[in-house]
């Protein structure tokens, strides 16, 4: 037989479509060539692959070789293809069992010495092998992650002779283990001493999935807060971890399976480029805001980042998703993260400061202001004042403030309800569902219009009021939302009528 396939997984976003190695051995000159858009890593594999036979001991047939990676018109990237290829080679020219191939997808890099090295993106590949109920083979260094998808017979393997004897029966390789998943919330709320209006704002968000904005003077425990917001989220769903990890496998950042279950935090420098937010480049790769998924995005010193780089926000901030084009292909990331962001009132930071130290003018104080657009604070639902506190609340024997254990059971008491009346949290409420639960009495209504125009808010901005008002009644228990509900709600948005 001088054709042999076998099956492995490409990489394009966080999907991982089938790709059919074939391999042909024919008459003529000996060569070896691949075909089906490889990029150079994959070209290259055909030097990798040949040591590796060789250091393995099997013979390299002095024939025409042909590898054609199908479908030809998507692109392949990396050395995951390396154990294919040499699989299919070897099977060609008969020294592997051609019967053993079917039903089984392999990835992995090989060295020279026919070593399996791990590869990127393998979470998202044994997932797939799994809804296609086929069995993995993957480096050892994979091993763990691919058991994350615990639906898939993955097998892990540290050489290429390990591979060839399984495939002839000589050998059983081990299973791929997942870790025991570790359970860190992270810095608990009990260390933010004072702030009442601000910790009562971050329950809110981590109640209904809503975007913060934390304004206030340097040194006011705005970073101190926002670093708080994960241990207050509910401990992530299956599914949930699983998107949150397929997409921290194909980042090139790596993954820790043991921390697969935690939401992430991330917190880029203002520095950061636009790319460097929504993912992009070349090969495209999640951003910032693909690798906050499921978890908490937090952005500090807002006005201080290029314009462009916040305004590529607004539509995933909207969608959740993040579409990536460039002209060789097309990549989507999931981006369906939480917003929180901190911002001095000022340039110099202390306007508003009872100790009137802020030498900024009007004008100085509205430029800077101006930097955020209003399209984007109109999506942002809370935006709250965090003052600086007097020396006497920051004594070290001073009580601690509420733990973050006590505020999380109100918050998945909350979001309990919302799952039960809608299957996603306030924040994410369609209009229909947002007309249906969010009723107000005539006098609540009129309230609610009076406010908006007085703070001359859009319509996007009135109907995030009411999520914020159902958020803030769930937390209460209550069926309907109330004045004192409704109230405090405006209350969360008095910041756009200073923007």
């Amino acid at each position: 037989m001088n054709l042999a396939v076998v099956h492995s997984r490409a990489r394009t976003g966080v999907r991982a479509p089938d790709v059919r190695v074939e391999v042909h051995l024919g008459g003529g000159l000996p060569s070896m060539s691949i075909v089906g858009l490889p990029e150079a890593a994959v070209r290259e594999s055909k030097d990798r692959v040949r040591a590796a036979i060789q250091c393995a001991q099997f013979e390299f047939p002095q024939r025409r070789i042909t590898v054609n990676l199908a479908p030809a018109d998507l692109p392949k990237d990396g050395g995951r293809f390396d154990l294919p290829i040499a699989l299919g080679i070897l099977a060609a020219s008969g020294q592997v069992p051609l019967e053993a191939l079917r039903g089984v997808e392999f990835l992995g890099e090989l060295g020279l010495t026919g070593e399996l090295r791990a590869v990127e993106g393998v979470l998202p590949a044994a997932i797939a092998a799994a809804d296609a109920g086929h069995r993995l083979v993957v480096p050892a260094g994979n091993g763990a992650e691919a058991a994350l998808a615990g639906r898939v017979e993955a097998r892990t393997a540290r050489t290429l002779l390990e591979v060839c004897a399984m495939l002839a029966g000589q050998k059983t390789l081990p299973e791929a283990v997942a870790p025991i998943p570790t359970r860190d919330v992270g810095p608990d709320l009990a260390d933010v001493r004072g702030q009442a209006h601000a910790r009562r704002a971050l329950e809110i968000a981590a109640a209904g999935g809503h975007h913060l904005l934390l304004v206030g003077p340097p040194g006011c425990g705005k970073t101190l807060l926002a670093s708080r917001l994960t241990g207050l989220l509910p401990e992530a769903s299956e599914d949930e971890a699983l998107e949150s990890a397929a997409i921290a496998s194909i980042s090139g950042r790596g993954l820790d399976p043991a921390r697969w279950r935690q939401r992430p935090y991330r917190s880029p420098h203002h520095t950061a480029s636009a790319v460097a937010l929504v993912g992009g480049g070349a090969l495209p790769r999640p951003g910032e805001i693909s690798l906050a998924h499921h978890g908490v995005l937090f952005l500090d010193e807002l006005p201080e980042w290029d314009r462009h780089a916040l305004e590529v926000l607004r539509e995933p901030l909207e969608s959740g998703v993040v579409t990536v084009s460039r002209a060789a292909r097309t990549a989507e990331f999931p981006a369906r993260f939480q917003l929180v962001a901190a911002m001095n009132p000022c340039p110099c930071g202390w306007a508003g400061d009872p100790s009137a130290r802020c030498r900024c003018s009007s004008d100085a104080i509205r430029r800077y202001r101006g930097r955020i657009s209003g399209p984007l604070l109109d999506r942002i639902d809370l935006q709250v004042e965090v003052p600086r506190l007097p020396p006497a609340e920051l004594r070290a024997n001073a009580p601690p403030g509420e733990p973050s254990d006590a505020v999380r059971a109100r918050v998945e008491a909350a979001r309990a309800l919302q799952h039960a009346r809608g299957g996603i949290t306030n924040a994410r409420m369609p209009q229909a569902l947002l007309n249906a639960t969010c009723v107000l009495s005539a006098g609540d209504q009129a309230l609610l219009e009076r406010a908006v125009d007085a703070l001359q808010l859009s319509a996007r901005s009135m109907h995030r009021i009411l999520r914020v008002a159902r958020t803030i009644a769930d937390l209460a228990g209550s069926e309907s939302i109330g004045t004192a509900h409704l109230s405090e709600a405006i209350g969360y948005r008095r910041g756009d009528a200073q923007a």
